[in-house]
């Protein structure tokens, strides 16, 4: 029997490790400038086209190769930063398997022009899917001058694979930021179709971090600098005030690298307790300088997973370095000292002495009102007072049959994140509404989207009692169960009670038939809005209102990119950004109803939301924006609601397609059957 186990031979291994190492364009361009950080450039350049599907260029100004040490470094596992096993753990370059060059001339088509500085000619190599082509001496600048083309040419399954441009020019900005933090005495541009994203400046580290994120981070960044025999940690953590719920960026750095490490940043996140809301982000740069034998960076095949050999102790050190920079940040009281153009007022002691008493009050110590005879009191009352308020009632009766645009004016309209109702709670935090609302059985649909209007055109002028509330009510829900019969689920709303129960400004307690149905306002208004927000992106039709006073919003590299993918969509639920001349972004009109909200916040998340997705499908960018709107715009817990507020949050909420769940999968409802009721109470 022959033998079946064979030696793969080069290209088909080099392919098998282009796999693991280049995943996309973006891999490349991480390869290529960690290369040229090893070869001491001082200015690297990285030129794209079609965000790297077409060429990749990374020219820098390094030491340069020899013609062999050209040749040689295309071979697999043939590096100069390692000779022996041993040197794995002391590592002090960026690469150190051999395998980038040799996985990218894999899978693509590669150039190399080389120089060093004592040579007066250069090398060029052509490089096709791991053959040479060619070979030959050429003038060239001191350094390295990479061009990658068509990538994946070989590999149609790979290439096949690749996300739009946009998503993997957002990864190759990433990436590009990522190493461009850590560097800061290094120049860097990004160019994509001759667009310039990045043009970075040799600098401090703080103005790296201004020049890569945005200018009004400045503002907000605490420094870090601590040093023990452990490790050194250094860098800058935000303010409790620049916390976000999306986007913040949040990097460590070991040694000059880039990684990703929960631990770590469950360490920051405890100095923030009771700082900041829960589920909000604060961006933090934090570096760290370990001694490479107590790290071990080969577990991971992109090396963002490094580890630690005494996590716990970095943990207590970095935990401290934060609280200590927040409280410093907490403790020290501003002082203006630059008085200059202020008015000059003198201190009380230096005031010209002059005979000043203090004032005395003037009254009759023997008065008593009790001594005084009683008097005739006179009316303030007019004369013919009645004449004046002739006609009030018919007045009074015509203002309440005429129609009213949203219905009536009682309390049926659902009050803004900006307008909470300062209504007191009872001692068990459940606060009762005696008012009753007359559904018409008329639910729309399209469930109410206006954050600051749910109209359903309740009538709560009138207040029945007895039978006659009884009978009003269950014949308005008869009509409403109809009208929800063709819901893919069945309604709980059988026998609805036309009064609910409010506990704790968080539920919406309700009796139906099969028991007490409790519903999450937040939740279930967030499933209203959203599904009100789709339809206006599916029609096409919004409504839109002109801030007073236009906020400029600025946004990195990186969100740009996302923002002019994403505008259209932005501008179908009614926001309208206009760039401006220094590169940011003007909010020129917002979607009608998010009054009180703060509109640089919400576009910045909307845009973080949309980053966040790999796909580039409408539906799935819509969605994320439409659940973002949602969520800042729905009514907040401890919002004190009206019972007609109430009866249109829980008939809105049976009217959309999915009552059961928001779209993020949470649960908004839940019931509490009268068996088990009875069960608790031993009946």
């Amino acid at each position: 029997m022959n033998d079946i186990i064979q030696l793969l031979p080069d290209s088909v291994a080099n392919q098998i490790a282009a796999g693991e190492v280049i995943q996309r364009p973006a891999s490349v361009i991480k390869e290529l400038v960690e290369n040229s950080i090893d070869a001491g450039a001082t200015l690297i350049n990285v030129v794209c086209v079609n965000s790297g599907r077409t060429s990749i260029q990374v020219t820098d100004n390094g030491k340069g190769m020899s013609e062999t040490d050209a040749r040689l470094s295309f071979e697999r596992h043939a590096t100069s930063k390692i000779r022996q096993a041993d040197d794995l753990f002391n590592l002090h370059t960026m690469g150190f398997r051999g395998e980038a060059l040799a996985s990218i001339a894999a899978v693509a088509q590669v150039e190399l022009r080389t120089r060093r500085p004592d040579d007066d000619l250069g090398t060029a190599l052509t490089i096709a899917g791991s053959r040479f082509v060619s070979q030959e001496p050429v003038q060239c600048p001191v350094g390295c001058n990479f061009t990658i083309s068509n990538l994946f040419y070989n590999v149609p399954v790979r290439r096949k694979f690749l996300k739009s441009n946009t998503t993997e020019l957002n990864n190759i900005v990433t990436a590009f930021e990522r190493i461009a933090l850590v560097y800061p005495d290094v120049a860097f541009t990004l160019y994509n179709n001759q667009t310039e994203l990045y043009n970075l400046k040799a600098g401090g580290l703080r103005q790296r971090i201004v020049d890569v994120i945005g200018k009004k981070i400045n503002q907000h960044l605490l420094p870090i600098d601590i040093d023990t025999t452990m490790c050194k940690i250094s860098g800058f953590v935000g303010k409790p005030e620049s916390a976000r719920k999306k986007g913040a960026r949040q990097f460590f750095f070991v040694n000059g690298r880039y990684m990703k490490h929960p631990y770590f940043h469950k360490a920051i996140m405890t100095a923030y307790e009771r700082l900041v809301p829960e589920g909000e982000q604060i961006p933090y740069f934090i570096y760290f300088t370990v001694n490479p034998t107590d790290i071990d960076v080969n577990i991971h095949p992109t090396k963002t997973e490094i580890k630690f050999e005494n996590e716990q102790t970095v943990w207590q050190i970095l935990t401290a370095a934060v609280r200590d920079a927040v409280g410093m940040f907490n403790d020290v009281t501003a002082i203006e000292f630059d008085t200059e153009g202020q008015p000059d007022i003198p201190a009380l002691g230096a005031m010209p002495q002059a005979d000043i008493s203090a004032p005395k009050v003037q009254y009759n110590p023997a008065y008593n009102p009790f001594n005084e005879p009683s008097a005739q009191r006179s009316s303030a009352a007019p004369d013919n007072w009645e004449q004046l308020y002739e006609g009030l009632s018919s007045a009074h009766s015509r203002q309440q049959s005429a129609p009213s645009l949203f219905g009536n004016n009682t309390g049926g309209v659902i009050q803004s994140r900006s307008n909470v109702a300062n209504k007191p709670f009872t001692d068990n935090g459940i606060v009762l509404s005696t008012g009753f609302s007359k559904p018409d059985g008329s639910i729309s649909q399209s469930a109410g989207f206006d954050a600051d209007s749910l109209d359903f055109n309740t009538d709560t002028n009138a207040q029945p009692s007895g039978t006659d509330v009884q009978s009003a009510g269950f014949n308005a829900l008869s009509a409403d169960t109809d009208m929800l019969s063709a819901s893919t689920e069945p309604s709980p709303l059988e026998e609805k009670s036309p009064t609910h129960y409010q506990y704790k400004g968080r539920y919406i307690m309700t009796s139906v038939k099969s028991g007490l149905m409790i519903i999450d306002q937040y939740r279930a208004h967030t499933r209203i809005l959203y599904e009100g927000y789709i339809e206006q992106m599916q029609k096409r039709r919004s409504s839109s209102q002109k801030p007073l006073f236009p906020d400029t919003i600025h946004f990195s590299a990186s969100d740009k990119v996302v923002v002019e993918a994403v505008m259209p969509e932005l501008q179908n639920i009614g926001f309208e950004l206009t760039p401006n001349e220094e590169g940011d972004y003007t909010i020129t009109a917002v979607p009608s109803g998010l009054d009180g909200l703060d509109y640089v916040a919400l576009v910045q998340d909307l845009v973080a939301s949309a980053r966040e997705k790999t796909t580039s499908a409408i539906d799935d960018i819509n969605h994320s924006i439409a659940l973002e709107l949602a969520r800042n715009a729905a009514v907040t817990y401890g919002q004190v609601l009206t019972n007609a507020e109430m009866e249109n949050i829980v008939n809105s909420l049976f009217a959309c397609s999915n009552f059961s769940y928001t779209p993020d999968g949470k649960k908004i409802l839940t019931i509490l059957r009268q068996t088990d009721l009875e069960q608790l109470f031993g009946v």
